[in-house]
């Protein structure tokens, strides 16, 4: 929950140390910039503070730990069957992180993202802050912009914390070396890492159209766990739809659509359209949902 205390901003205007004030409209900017600074770095710490955010990120470190301990185990699958780079985690650790990338995108990491941003707005209702928040004042569309920027970090988060432990465990339990791209061309360990961590960024561009669902879901009720639920349910419809070939007119419209075309990333020279293009696409989802949820909450009732 955020404290309503941090948002309040000095007025240089009534502060006879600062003398006397150049305009109100450049009193008017100084506040209000300094006040979404304070009211974000308070939500930031707010969530990173949150029992509930480190365990869905130790949930998420899980899935390159099980899969390093059990390809360890057990050994490599053969080409073709598991996740994609599952059989080449034995002959490079590095591989662990892009395996478990493939993993999570489908369910683990926007199931955690549907819970962070349903819970943006609902949860402030629902815990009965949202009017201290308001009248602090954050300003409505201000608090929604919040909202939004904090859930968005909890995807670079999510995706980092994948592609990292991924990383940690595939040096412990494996051999690193040049990594073989899909090109057949070998690079540099640290070429390799850098690919990683564009890979991260790619992934969290992806669920950035979700997460402004989610929070337009989350102006629409009280209740946190309704706009979670809904924010999950609508992403895993969204990738049925997307499995189906009848409804290929479709796919192209859907938010989900260009989620695992990061092996692009993994070509010489780097293929950049499948990225610029997945921007696009987040960058639509983005600006209708975060234009409705504007739209709904500017003239919500605010009553707790």
């Amino acid at each position: 929950m955020s404290s309503p205390e941090v948002v309040l901003s000095h007025n240089p205007a009534t502060s006879p140390a600062t003398g006397p004030a150049t305009g109100p409209a450049n009193s008017a900017a100084d506040r209000g910039g300094s006040g979404t600074l304070q009211l974000l770095g308070n939500e930031l710490s707010t969530q990173f503070r949150r029992l509930r955010t480190w365990a869905m990120l130790a949930a998420l470190a899980l899935i390159p730990i099980l899969i390093g301990i059990a390809i360890r185990l057990v050994g490599g699958s053969g080409p073709g069957s598991g996740p994609a780079f599952l059989d080449q985690i034995t002959n490079n650790g590095l591989f662990v992180g892009l395996a478990a990338m493939t993993v999570a995108i489908p369910l683990f990491l926007p199931l955690t993202v549907s819970v962070v941003a349903g819970d943006a707005i609902a949860g402030e209702a629902s815990h009965g802050t949202l009017r201290y928040l308001l009248i602090a004042p954050a300003g409505r569309v201000r608090l929604l912009v919040v909202k939004y920027l904090a859930a968005a970090a909890f995807c670079v988060a999510g995706t980092l914390t994948v592609v990292l432990v991924g990383t940690l465990v595939g040096l412990v339990l494996f051999p690193i070396g040049p990594v073989t791209l899909l090109s057949g061309v070998q690079v540099s360990v640290g070429e390799g890492l850098l690919r990683l961590l564009a890979i991260a960024a790619y992934v969290a561009v992806s669920l950035l159209g979700l997460t402004a669902i989610g929070l337009f879901f989350s102006t629409l009720t009280t209740v946190p766990i309704g706009a979670m639920a809904a924010t999950a349910i609508l992403a895993v419809t969204a990738q049925i739809i997307g499995s189906i070939p009848q409804l290929d007119a479709l796919h192209p419209w859907l938010f989900t659509d260009r989620w695992l075309d990061f092996a692009d990333l993994l070509r010489a020279p780097i293929v950049w359209d499948s990225f610029a293009g997945n921007a696009v696409l987040q960058g639509a989802y983005i600006a209708a949902f975060g234009a409705a949820a504007i739209i709904r909450f500017v003239t919500k009732d605010v009553l707790s």
